[in-house]
């Protein structure tokens, strides 16, 4: 823990438990770690109801963490699940419960369980994806979250140790099947560890390569931000203008890597496109020829005067969200919304919000590709106000139908999820702050 100082005088930790034996042991030593320093921890365990039994096992998990003294809350993925792309999903969704949940409880610091072992499969599973450097390199000690950071302190511990460690002090644990199961590929690569051992294939060795990996993603990743500095201009408003001829220039996997972080920056997604999608949309703009736009990643990339325009495709953004008064709500992965005001929703400003907009007669700052996906601020009449450009519904009519519509009253920060120069990017990845 000492290597992700500096934490508070008397710190409080979350930690997510599962309830298996790595998260257990965790648990208990961060209690443990912060109850010395005059701290406490709070434990978080994701019910995704994917299995019958799932339910029970996180109430014995709260009964384990209730008997040690450790306060312990479930969060329910109560949403529909997805016919395809299930795990996927599901990380999603267990990421977005417990940052959402710790964020609202004010703890600065998230712990997971990922040990050395993790890092051995990772390894494995993506080699066999064709990942690059980035896929292959050692899973992040620390990512930094605009509320948050997420600190994994048992990378350089062996699950058997963890295992060891919960049967030394007799505490019991729950098994998923599913984790041992040969019918996913996690499984059968979990399976397969054992027989590579034989032949000098452990997971330290594989974990030390991830690690080795992890030193050439970070030299990577700074001579990616030096070359985004040269060619990228990012704009309050939620779009970026990038310099086609700094571009064409660069090393194909600078250039890669560019297009990547810019994608993930303006679409709000905190995972990068897939790499043979992005290497199409790569040989599709610096071709010879007239230049076309492309959408990919939820953007839209369009010509523009001296190079490209990449804004956020608006069919892709989320469906109306209430908004409470005097709560800030991060819209789209991308927006901090605030307002003073009750009784509004928030979505993307769309095509015939724009007409409202552009009818007031001025110019705004912002080519329509990107003002039609930023968010708009709408009551029981209607459109009432759009933050980032500084309108409402009085520009339009001359007077507000229901209320003042001062632009006072709201606030759209731009804040993406994953930043377009991540000064610690290599060892937080995804995500952090804006530039």
């Amino acid at each position: 823990m000492q290597g992700f100082a500096p934490f508070e005088p008397a710190p409080v930790l979350a930690v997510a438990v599962s309830g298996g034996p790595d998260s257990m042991a965790l648990c208990l030593l961060a209690e443990r770690w912060a109850r010395a320093r005059r701290g406490r921890i709070e434990a978080f365990t994701v019910d995704h109801r994917l299995r019958p039994e799932s339910a029970a096992e996180a109430r014995q998990v709260h009964r384990w963490l209730a008997a040690a003294g450790i306060a312990h809350r479930t969060l329910v993925w109560r949403e529909p699940k997805p016919a395809t792309g299930l795990p996927e999903a599901a990380r999603e969704a267990r990421y977005r419960l417990l940052t959402e949940a710790v964020a609202r409880r004010g703890i600065l610091h998230l712990l997971l369980a990922h040990h050395l072992d993790d890092q051995a499969e990772t390894l494995l599973l993506r080699l066999g994806r064709g990942s690059g450097v980035d896929g292959l390199s050692a899973m992040a000690g620390v990512v930094e979250l605009p509320a948050l950071r997420l600190l994994r302190p048992l990378l350089a511990v062996p699950k058997a140790r963890l295992v060891a460690t919960l049967r030394a002090i007799g505490q019991g644990w729950v098994e998923d099947p599913g984790n041992r199961a040969e019918t996913t590929a996690r499984g059968r690569v979990r399976a397969a560890l054992a027989s590579l051992a034989r032949d000098g294939i452990e997971p330290e060795r594989l974990a030390a390569t991830a690690a080795r990996l992890g030193r050439a993603r970070q030299a990577l990743e700074q001579a990616t931000t030096g070359l985004l500095a040269r060619a990228a201009a990012i704009h309050p408003a939620g779009f970026l203008e990038l310099e086609a001829s700094v571009l064409a220039e660069a090393p194909d996997e600078l250039r890669l890597r560019a297009l990547a972080r810019c994608l993930m920056a303006i679409s709000g997604n905190t995972y990068p496109p897939r790499l043979e999608r992005l290497e199409r949309l790569d040989g599709t703009m610096f071709a010879s020829g007239p230049r076309r736009g492309h959408t990919l990643h939820g953007c839209r990339i369009a010509p523009a005067r001296s190079g490209w325009l990449v804004c956020r495709e608006p069919a892709a953004t989320p469906a109306p969200q209430a908004l409470e008064p005097g709560i800030s709500a991060f819209w789209d992965g991308r927006f901090r919304v605030e307002t003073t005001l009750a009784g509004l929703t928030v979505a993307a400003l769309g095509e015939a919000g724009w007409r409202d907009v552009a009818a007031a007669g001025r110019r705004w700052g912002v080519p329509r590709l990107a003002a039609v996906a930023l968010p708009a601020l709408s009551d029981r009449h209607g459109l009432l106000a759009v933050p980032s450009l500084r309108w409402n519904r009085a520009d339009a009519d001359g007077r507000a139908r229901s209320r003042p519509a001062n632009i006072l009253n709201h606030s759209a920060v731009f804040v993406p999820g994953v930043p377009l120069s991540p000064l610690a990017y290599a060892v937080a990845a995804p995500p952090g702050r804006t530039m």
